[in-house]
Formats: structure tokens, C-alpha cells, sequence
């Protein structure tokens, strides 16, 4: 599976400046999915190692044959416990393109989109239990009011909770198809499509506890990174951003920065980036999928 089928990789360029590459280093992509943003790092590796994570079975069509690569099929929320595995207890740069792909997108069976008609699954890792079919059909409905809220920032989240669960008593949600002809009724005039997808994201957050990952993973990047070690992370909505945002400027994801006796700032990385790194318009129209990314650059402090 070609690259450009699977995923065209969004800043590839930025990112790979952002990881201050040392050609003897090793690196992680933690989100390997296309292979796009891997094999531009490892066109800077001479000596050193990169290892690519993804949970989804369909990347591995993706592995690139190259000594210098290593494919962890795993969640990276286990990023620090897999690297030990193989023999890695620190690293110099971490890589993280958040969100989903443009394979996952398009492959209706996923579920992941509204453009096709598939079953409502929605899980990156296709071995996982739970699917956006058991969310839908059986979530109480203050937890589905909570994830609405929240993970889609919907603002009639109490609403179609409601309407979902009256629903599913008489007939329970199936297909995307179904599912999105059911949200027309709850969506505010001409926004259809952005309503959809805001239903969409929440749920696809909620099916694989993205924002959980997402803590555990920065958690361990921090752990793993040498000092000047390079994190580097794109997200693509709000919660995100926040999370990653917070990290890298407050040394936690909520809170006020903490600060020692000389009022040195308690943190354990540095931003290199003043702010997120947006794409420009000419990688926009080429890649529409560039517009929502926001990229942010850290580095670990030294001992």
C-alpha cells in the first residue's frame, strides 16, 4: 500500500526540523500509520535506529525495508514499556501525528467517516472490544450527554442523548448510514456536515480512550526523552492541543506552572516553537487535511 493511498503526511517538513535529527540517535514515530513522516527521518539516520508504533494491523503493509527500522504493533500509551522490551531506555526524539489517518477515513467498513456506509465501529486497534455500536446502544445517557459535551464540544449534547437513547429502545444503531440520517434531525441548519463530524470525533475519542493514550504517552515521552531531546507533536483538534499545550509550558495538563525558590519554573521541557507551527495555504490546498493541525516543538531540559 502506497503512501500516498494511505496517508499523505501533514508539515512533514517542520516535523522533521522540530526533531533536530542526530544521525546516530534514536528516534520514535509513535504514530507510524503511512510510513510518510518515518522514512523522511530515516533519510537523516546513519548509525542510529527509529521505531515506528502503531496499533492498527492496516500500517504494517506500510513497514519500510530498512535495517534501521523497527514496526512495535502497539498502543502508544505503552510507549516506555515496548521500548524496554526492545532493549531502549532512552531516546532522542519522540514524533506524534495525532488523530486519524486518511486510510482510516476512507475505508468504510472502519467506520469512521459519514461519507460511506459501513458498521459503526470506530476502533484504531481492531482487536479492541469496545466499538461505537456498544457505545450507542448501551451507554447510560448521562454518559453520553458527558461525551458529547466534551469530546465533541456539541452544544445539544443533553438533547441527543436523550434522543439516542428513546431511539435505540425501539431500533438499535447499526450502520453509519443509519446513524447520520438519524443526527440530520438534531443538527443546526446548514451545519449538517460539521455537526456530523463533531458526533463522530466524540465518539471515535471515547471508543479508543484517545485522551487517555494521549497522557500516558506524553508521560512516558517525558520519561524517555535524553536531555535536549526533541518532543514533537501534532494534534488536529482543541483537547488535543490543550493537553500537549499544558505539558510542554505548566510540566502538567492542568494547573498553574510551579516554580522553586528563585522562581525558576518546575517544568521538564522547554517549548522550541513560540506557540503551535500552523501549515500555509499552499500545503492546505494540497492537503485540506493540514488546515486543523496545530504543531508544537519541545525540548527536555538539561541535567
Amino acid at each position: 500500500m502506497t503512501e500516498s493511498v494511505y496517508h499523505i503526511p501533514v508539515m512533514l517538513a517542520q516535523c522533521t526540523e522540530g526533531l533536530a535529527i542526530n544521525p546516530n540517535g534514536i528516534y520514535v514515530d509513535v504514530t507510524f500509520g503511512g510510513g510518510g513522516h518515518s522514512r523522511e527521518i530515516l533519510k537523516h539516520l546513519d548509525q542510529g535506529h527509529l521505531y515506528g508504533f502503531d496499533q492498527d494491523i492496516d500500517a504494517k503493509a506500510n513497514i519500510p525495508e530498512n535495517e534501521h527500522f523497527t514496526f512495535v504493533e502497539a498502543n502508544f500509551r505503552d510507549l516506555k514499556r515496548y521500548l524496554r522490551l526492545h532493549g531502549v531506555k532512552k531516546v532522542d526524539g519522540i514524533l506524534a501525528d495525532l488523530g486519524i489517518s486518511s486510510h482510516q477515513i476512507d475505508e468504510p467498513s472502519r467506520g469512521f467517516s459519514t461519507r460511506f456506509s459501513g458498521s459503526l465501529d470506530m476502533r484504531m486497534n481492531q482487536s479492541a472490544e469496545l466499538s461505537a455500536k456498544e457505545v450507542l446502544n448501551t451507554y447510560e445517557e448521562s454518559k453520553l450527554h458527558k461525551i458529547f459535551g466534551i469530546y465533541g464540544e456539541v452544544k445539544n449534547a443533553k438533547t441527543l442523548a436523550q434522543a439516542i437513547v428513546s431511539e435505540r429502545a425501539a431500533q438499535p444503531f447499526e450502520t453509519t448510514e443509519g446513524f447520520t440520517a438519524f443526527l440530520k434531525k438534531y443538527a443546526p441548519r446548514g451545519k449538517d456536515y460539521k455537526y456530523y463530524a463533531q458526533v463522530f470525533q466524540a465518539l471515535r475519542i471515547e471508543v479508543n480512550d484517545e485522551m487517555g493514550a494521549l497522557e500516558e504517552m506524553l508521560l512516558d515521552a517525558v520519561d524517555l526523552l535524553n536531555p535536549e531531546g526533541r518532543l514533537v507533536v501534532m494534534s488536529y483538534h482543541s483537547l488535543e492541543d490543550r493537553l500537549v499545550k499544558n505539558l510542554i509550558q505548566k510540566g502538567k495538563f492542568q494547573g498553574e506552572v510551579e516554580k522553586d525558590f528563585y522562581g525558576n519554573l518546575l517544568r521538564p521541557l522547554d517549548p522550541v516553537s513560540r506557540g503551535a507551527v500552523v501549515a500555509d495555504e499552499e500545503e492546505i490546498a494540497r492537503n485540506p487535511r493540514a488546515r486543523s493541525a496545530k504543531l508544537r516543538v519541545a525540548k527536555k531540559r538539561g541535567k
